[in-house]
């Protein structure tokens, strides 16, 4: 019987401001309420799969939906692919790859808070903005391990004071206070979030319980909405939560009641999407620069103004979305200065500023003891993402945790058994100055690969490296064909990396690889070796051995740019008169001549195959193809011609 109502009241998702009689009076502090031991899935608070569950704190979660190196578990495989995208994600394995420990969500978002792009996760289900999204990923991340690698070389070596102070920092404050009840099954705990109490709460632990039973209230009927969408939301005095979140030109904010919903049928408590909403506004405004990430404010300030009309554009649309979210808070005072909590989400310089100012008049302040930051990763601002966010703050999560099993005493009277001596030879430690240039060489040569001309002399520039940074490790393939940036380049058959390089940052063309080619050697293109010879006829004769380099004569660059327009117009007349003639005569049969040294001084004719090469040689992709289904038209052709001869 009792296995029976503990199966009912576990069936149920539980709303901490509803909560049942029997789960409020047995509900007590588990001992160790913030450090749970080890964790097993077992969330059957949460049937809606708009639920997300809690990070969690132990080392080792269990079940397919878990992410062991950001310690974070979730419901679906799809929430999972989901996190696997985000900024967390994908810093943290760059934490795991250079040997360092990973980061929460809270100290990521503290490391990025300096920055001014927002890349808190974005809403995986709305797809309209995907390119902006993985460009913004893509430069606030490179910002981040820029701004890291260049702190790096900074540190001072054997700084034990230093490194006090990150083990200090890395310390967080487990998200989840874990509550036991007898009439739970053994090993299973309720956890609510801490943010949902007060510091002064939070210091005892009768505190926490009687804030528990203070917070129950009555269910109210919902409120009639008013007949202007645009006008000011009526006051309300019962208890309720602002929330907001704002980046990347998305702006979303909700006030909602904590008092349940008032149900027909007699159930209580906000199921899914029904919880009391008593105000909702969402702003989005083109703020972004698409394929190149951040908004046009940082780029101003990084660059200098920009004059194109998507700048002013972007300018506008930024001032613009500063004043309506300025505006509705303003409109919502009443609603905002009444409320128990303040849930905003808003990283990065900019976007805080927007919210918390200073201006005239603001309605936000950052010293406010009632903002609180969301304890678990978030998406895109909207207000489905709010209703989400609202429902995984206010329902009780059911974890079972196990205690770790106690290890065997060790008996100091049997001999130790001395260990297997790996045959394998360890991997020799690589020093502080090795590891940066291997990341610096992965930096570059992913910018190279791109084409990406600013990004690369920013890169040399920022991380005051040498244009001429010989890639490591060495010993590779990659690094040994082309070991600096100009070899790269020339390789890749990029004309204007080739053009900057030299001209603007003065790279050495005479550097010689393991191989003794200088990157004119690697040259794949016409296209690439005249911008050598472009450049020395810019840079003059006496800025480089250009002998030495295996360059040949000065090219100007008018001279180069009327040879390839003469060679580009000789290449459209010929193709137009290829097709010209196979539309008239067909495709061109190539006879093939004796070879020399065959049987009678003559070899056999070329193959089929040879045949077909040949008369496809110099044709585009479509006149190969119009050719190829004029031959099997040919050869149907022929066989109906032969089977009506048989008959």
């Amino acid at each position: 019987m009792a296995d029976k109502k503990q199966d009912e009241l576990l069936r149920r998702p539980h709303y901490l401001y509803d909560l049942p009689p029997e789960i409020i009076s047995s509900l007590s502090l588990k001992a160790d309420a913030g450090l749970p031991v080890q964790l097993q899935e077992d969330d059957t608070s949460t049937p809606s799969p708009d639920h997300i569950p809690a990070p969690s704190t132990s080392d080792n979660i269990l079940g397919s939906q878990a992410c062991s190196l950001c310690k974070l578990s979730f419901i679906t495989v799809q929430e999972h692919r989901d996190h696997l995208r985000t900024d967390l994600h994908h810093y943290n394995l760059k934490q795991k790859l250079n040997g360092l420990n990973p980061v929460t969500e809270a100290e990521f978002e503290k490391l990025v808070d300096g920055l001014d792009e927002s890349i808190s996760g974005e809403d995986s289900e709305d797809t309209e903005d995907e390119e902006e999204e993985s460009n913004r990923k893509e430069t606030t991340l490179s910002a981040l391990l820029k701004k890291q690698a260049s702190l790096a070389e900074k540190r001072k070596p054997n700084d034990d004071q230093d490194e006090k102070d990150t083990k200090k920092r890395s310390s967080g404050t487990p998200p989840l206070l874990w509550f036991s009840s007898p009439k739970l099954p053994e090993n299973t705990y309720f956890g609510i979030y801490r943010a949902l109490f007060t510091a002064a709460e939070l210091e005892r632990e009768e505190a926490i319980v009687d804030a528990i039973k203070q917070r129950q209230l009555a269910p109210i009927a919902m409120p009639k909405p008013p007949k202007d969408a645009q006008s000011i939301p009526p006051t309300y005095n019962g208890q309720h939560i602002f929330m907001c979140m704002i980046g990347g030109g998305h702006f979303a904010a909700m006030v909602v009641s904590l008092a349940p919903k008032k149900s027909k049928h007699g159930s209580t408590g906000p199921l899914n999407r029904e919880a009391v909403v008593l105000a909702h506004k969402t702003f989005h405004r083109y703020t972004t620069r698409r394929k190149q990430g951040g908004s046009q404010s940082a780029n101003d300030n990084a660059k200098g103004t920009a004059h194109s009309a998507g700048s002013s554009l972007r300018r506008y649309n930024e001032q613009a979305l500063v004043e309506d979210i300025r505006n509705l808070l303003k409109d919502w005072k009443a609603l905002i200065d009444a409320s128990d909590l303040l849930f905003i989400r808003a990283t990065g310089t900019t976007n805080r500023r927007t919210l918390f100012g200073p201006y005239d008049g603001q309605v936000l302040r950052g010293n406010d003891p009632r903002v609180r930051g969301f304890p678990f990763n978030t998406r895109r601002a909207t207000q489905n993402e709010l209703m989400r966010a609202f429902i995984e703050l206010t329902r009780l999560k059911v974890k079972e945790i196990h205690p770790e099993p106690e290890a065997p005493p060790v008996d100091a009277t049997k001999p130790s058994k001395p260990k297997a001596e790996s045959t394998k030879p360890a991997a020799p430690k690589l020093s502080e100055e090795e590891e940066a240039a291997i990341f610096h060489t992965t930096q570059i040569q992913a910018v190279i690969r791109r084409s990406k001309l600013p990004g690369l002399l920013s890169y040399f520039s920022t991380n005051n490296l040498d244009v001429n940074f010989r890639f490591q490790p060495s010993d590779t393939q990659q690094n040994h064909h082309a070991p600096t940036a100009l070899h790269l380049a020339s390789s890749q058959g990029s004309a204007p990396l080739i053009t900057g390089l030299l001209t603007r940052a003065k790279a050495d063309p005479t550097i010689l690889n393991s191989e003794g080619k200088t990157p004119f050697d690697l040259a794949s293109d016409r296209a690439t070796r005249d911008a050598f010879r472009v450049a020395r006829s810019e840079l003059g004769e006496s800025a480089w051995d250009w002998e030495a380099a295996h360059v040949p004569a000065a090219l100007k660059k008018e001279e180069a740019e009327k040879r390839a327009e003469r060679e580009k117009k000789v290449e459209e007349d010929r193709r137009k008169a290829e097709e010209e003639r196979l539309k008239k005569e067909g495709p061109k049969v190539v006879e093939s001549k004796p070879r020399k040294g065959g049987v009678l001084g003559g070899a056999p004719l070329m193959t089929a195959e040879e045949k077909r090469r040949e008369e496809a040689r110099g044709l585009t992709p479509e006149q190969r193809m119009r050719l190829e289904r004029e031959r099997r038209a040919r050869a149907a052709e022929e066989r109906i011609r032969k089977l009506q001869g048989d008959g």
